[in-house]
C-alpha cells in the first residue's frame, strides 16, 4: 500500500513540474532558465509557502 502512495505523490510531482514548466510564459515570473527550473522543481514547497506563487500557478495550469 506504501508503494502505492509513494508512486501517486510521485506522478503527483512529476506532474506538477510539467505543468508549470508548459504554463509558465502565463505566470508574473521572469522568463530565465534558473528561475523557470528552481521555481518548477521546489513547486510544492512554493505552493505551500507563497500566496502569489499560488495564483501563478494556477494561472500556469490553466495555459
Amino acid at each position: 500500500m506504501g508503494g502505492v502512495f509513494a508512486g501517486l505523490l510521485i506522478v503527483a510531482y512529476v506532474g506538477g513540474v510539467w505543468k508549470f514548466w508548459t504554463g509558465f510564459r502565463k505566470t508574473n515570473f521572469s522568463n530565465s532558465l534558473t528561475n523557470r527550473l528552481a521555481l518548477s522543481l521546489l513547486w510544492p514547497a512554493c505552493f505551500v509557502g507563497s500566496k502569489s506563487y499560488r495564483r501563478n500557478f494556477t494561472k500556469a495550469l490553466k495555459g
